[in-house]
């Protein structure tokens, strides 16, 4: 059995109100550990202990570090995580929750993964947060999943960071025979490295993350994600902090399920008026994410 588990496909009155389109929510926030990420990170984490790694080390104080630490826990490998010094007090407490050892380095993301490669030693796997094959072929799941369901929709709505996702569903897409059906990839102004990839004409590193939507905080996206975008059909969409935030709280009232606002940056398209008039099915990936708190959201959203 793999680690992940088959998420629901609903149907959202709500959300098909207010966008004038039939939305369907794969609501991936009901992942064990809080995320999508547990698809390609629980499949990555079964690949290498089958090859017989003795630890697990990852680089990511969010929901990629969770789905390791939990991945870790199920399958009784020892997990070290190195998280950089803007990760919240919440998302170490869940990692420790998981038997994580949890090791706090650098201001960013990229500093924290160069001490994380540092200490992988040749019995230990490390787990990229969203650069790598096998984490693409689990996330690919939740298309097999639509598919079985036999709900095909006019387009897919999610949020991009890394790309992992992107690349997941794009394989996933293919897989099923859908490379018809169009990606529609949002991220935050603050965060926006895939855009910056399109409009650049290739990967590129963006200055720094100003977005309250860490999740998406790579500054960088993996050069599949950008290749996506050269032999699928990926549009490349962009929404505020605060556009992202409302988006939280409105689903929250609306389906009960409290999500990060790496999240909300796709729920954002649902709840703007005519974001998805040309669509009559769309597919929005819910992906969920485990560490921002109400209260969290709620001290963003006055700051704004």
């Amino acid at each position: 059995m793999p680690l992940h588990i088959n998420t629901p496909l609903i149907e959202s009155r709500p959300l098909s109100a207010i966008a004038k389109s039939t939305i369907w929510l794969k609501l991936d926030a009901l992942q064990p550990c809080g995320s999508f990420k547990l698809r390609g990170v629980g499949h990555a984490c079964e690949i290498h202990h089958a090859r017989g790694a003795k630890g697990f080390i990852s680089s990511s104080g969010g929901n990629a570090g969770l789905a390791v630490a939990y991945a870790g826990r199920q399958l009784g490998i020892p997990v070290t995580v190195v998280v950089p010094e803007t990760t919240t007090e919440r998302a170490k407490e869940l990692l420790a929750m998981e038997g994580a050892k949890v090791i706090v380095h650098g201001s960013s993301w990229q500093e924290a993964n160069q001490l994380a490669l540092t200490l992988t030693t040749s019995s230990d796997a490390f787990i990229h947060p969203f650069d790598d094959p096998l984490l693409w072929s689990g996330h690919a799941t939740l298309i097999d999943e639509v598919a079985e369901l036999g709900q095909k929709p006019d387009v897919v709505v999610l949020s991009v960071g890394g790309g992992g996702l992107l690349c997941g569903v794009v394989e996933g897409l293919r897989r099923n025979g859908w490379q018809d059906i169009p990606v529609i990839a949002v991220e935050t102004e603050g965060a926006a490295s895939f855009h910056a990839a399109i409009m650049a004409g290739k990967p590129v590193e963006i200055e720094g993350i100003s977005s309250v939507a860490t999740s998406l905080g790579a500054k960088r996206v993996c050069d599949q994600a950008f290749e996506c975008s050269t032999t699928h059909h990926v549009k490349s969409v962009t929404v505020t902090d605060q556009d992202a935030l409302d988006a939280c709280q409105r689903f929250l009232l609306d389906h009960r399920v409290l999500v990060e606002p790496a999240c909300g940056a796709a729920l954002a398209l649902a709840y703007i008026p005519h974001a998805l008039d040309r669509y009559d099915n769309v597919l929005l990936v819910v992906c969920g994410g485990a560490t921002a708190t109400f209260a969290q959201i709620q001290q963003w959203s006055a700051k704004k």
